[in-house]
């Protein structure tokens, strides 16, 4: 078993040659700069946050122009990104920041872990990396790397689990360089002690890795029971304006799937009769229907969904409906700024190549 003042000191030491300190949001760091970009990390790796990571800065420099922002705006610089709860909570936190802390972030880990968005690790990685004040992390790379040197059992999100993790993620935080000390742990997780063929012969603490030892770095952290996703199934409705220049769009509500983005009308079956007949009803003038696309599926966390594309035209009006607040003409010549869901967007980008 390696000692924790050992563990620090040979994963420092490894760090000081090793570590990450060219990552953008390295660079005049900030509490805001370092929130944005965990946020953004959480479930999507550090090349393809990058690109989103310095468009959101750039129009969104400060936590005040985050809070002032339209949610359309900050969807549009989200868009591609996916886990969109993840920008709206991050808006209303910035929102809250303005209005409960003068618009500086929170000092303790207590106030940071109440805004929404951000749990008690987001909220230790901010304050540690941007203040250096001593907090333990728990994201997924320290989980796995601190579930292998001690071989810790059990599914990774259990409570046991999660118990044992944080009070070994405590033993370990020094008092000193905490700052280098928690990125150097998450870079560890990310390019040594990877999910599959980690790079044992490379590791700083590899003696003194129960898992190692054991021959089977690989099967910590342990993982739940895997279920299968339930399937399910929509038909969207891609209706352009009589001169095929603009399609009609509409607004989701602001919780639950895609909250919030702008998506295509939605029904449940393709059936060309009930289709003409549903959107009559529900938007106020004819269609006719152009031909369905190729499916997509689009796999959730919890379901998979398979949408089927109907192309259509509108007929017999001057255009079409009056653009309300939670719908419009969206300009396939233009790149409107509105937060669109990766499939919506695929689709846009289709119908601008067909036309």
């Amino acid at each position: 078993m390696i000692e924790p003042t050992e563990f620090r000191r040979r994963l420092l030491k490894w760090f000081d040659r090793h570590g990450r300190t060219s990552l953008p949001w390295q660079s005049h760091r900030t509490p805001y700069r370092v929130w944005v970009s965990e946020i953004m990390l959480q479930q999507t790796r550090v090349s393809t946050t990058i690109p989103f990571y310095r468009r959101f800065i750039r129009r969104f420099p400060s936590i005040r122009s985050l809070a002032e922002a339209s949610m359309d705006d900050v969807l549009h610089h989200w868009t591609g990104l996916g886990y969109y709860a993840r920008a709206r909570n991050l808006q209303k936190a910035a929102q809250q920041v303005m209005s409960k802390h003068g618009g500086r972030f929170p000092r303790t880990l207590e106030q940071a872990s109440a805004l929404p968005g951000i749990g008690r690790s987001t909220a230790g990685a901010i304050l540690s990396l941007s203040r250096g004040q001593r907090h333990p992390i728990l994201d997924g790379n320290v989980k796995r790397v601190l579930a292998r040197v001690h071989a810790v059992n059990g599914p990774a999100n259990s409570s046991a689990t999660m118990k044992t993790l944080w009070g070994l993620a405590e033993q370990y935080t020094p008092r000193t360089r905490v700052a280098d000390y928690t990125q150097a742990i998450m870079d560890l997780g990310a390019t040594v002690c990877t999910p599959r063929n980690p790079l044992c012969g490379d590791c700083p603490v590899s003696r003194g890795c129960l898992a190692r030892q054991n021959g089977e770095p690989e099967r910590y952290p342990g993982k739940a029971a895997k279920k299968s996703l339930p399937e399910r199934s929509t038909t969207m409705l891609m209706v352009r304006d009589r001169d095929r220049t603009a399609v009609l769009m509409e607004k989701r509500p602001p919780s639950g799937i895609w909250g919030g983005l702008w998506s295509f009308p939605e029904h449940r079956t393709s059936d060309p009769d009930d289709l003409r007949r549903w959107f009559r009803r529900e938007y106020g003038f004819a269609i006719e229907l152009d031909g369905d696309a190729p499916p997509i599926r689009h796999t959730f966390s919890h379901f998979h969904l398979t949408i089927t594309p109907v192309t259509a035209h509108a007929v017999g009006t001057s255009g079409g409906v009056m653009e309300k607040g939670d719908t419009l003409w969206y300009n396939l010549d233009r790149t409107e700024k509105r937060g669109l869901a990766a499939p919506v967007k695929r689709l846009l980008d289709q119908l601008r190549t067909d036309s």
